[in-house]
């Protein structure tokens, strides 16, 4: 099961993210790097690698991979990179952005997916990052400010306290609703 996974997890980045200009080597190589089907119930590990959103919870998705793709594209992560990911549910952004960045702060608001966040990055043996249980339009000011923002979702306005937290030059990332498109 675990080689099938690998060989979906390449499939995703050739036949998803490379086509559609998610060509970045860094990028790539983050994506290739976390095993996405840790970070979703078992019961769906097997569609893990698919171009939807996963739902983790109820009303909490994981975000599809070409979208998310295309917003690391965006985002410009550098290795120097303070970054803030909101909406971290089990850990999936925050490990794959852990791959691009310095350091990774992660805010969760729901404490059992905390919990898992926490047992996957401990499994995976990543370092520099930190889950924290928290609300997710607060963010994290003590701990900024930060380089990259990113928000997990598709939001309709982007709370200001957010936008207080970047640094001088600091990208927010994030689907911005106008309707119902993003």
């Amino acid at each position: 099961m675990e080689m099938e996974l690998g060989l979906a997890r390449r499939s995703m980045i050739n036949g998803q993210l490379k086509p559609n200009e998610v060509n970045d080597p860094r990028v790539l190589a983050a994506f290739d790097a976390v095993p996405r089907e840790l970070f979703v119930p078992k019961a769906k590990r097997g569609i893990a690698y698919i171009d939807e959103d996963i739902e983790l919870s109820p009303g909490r998705y994981l975000m599809q991979p070409l979208v998310f793709g295309r917003l690391l594209i965006a985002a410009n992560i550098k290795q120097t990179d303070l970054v803030l990911d909101i909406g971290a549910m089990t850990g999936y952004s925050t490990a794959v952005l852990s791959h691009l960045a310095s350091a990774v702060v992660g805010i969760e608001s729901d404490e059992s997916l905390v919990d898992k966040a926490y047992q996957e990055l401990s499994y995976l043996e990543i370092m520099n990052v930190a889950v924290i249980n928290g609300s997710l339009k607060e963010g994290k000011k003590m701990q900024g400010p930060y380089d990259v923002i990113f928000l997990g979702g598709a939001v309709c306005e982007v709370p200001e306290k957010l936008l207080n937290q970047l640094s001088d030059g600091g990208r927010l990332i994030t689907v911005l609703m106008d309707g119902r498109q993003g």
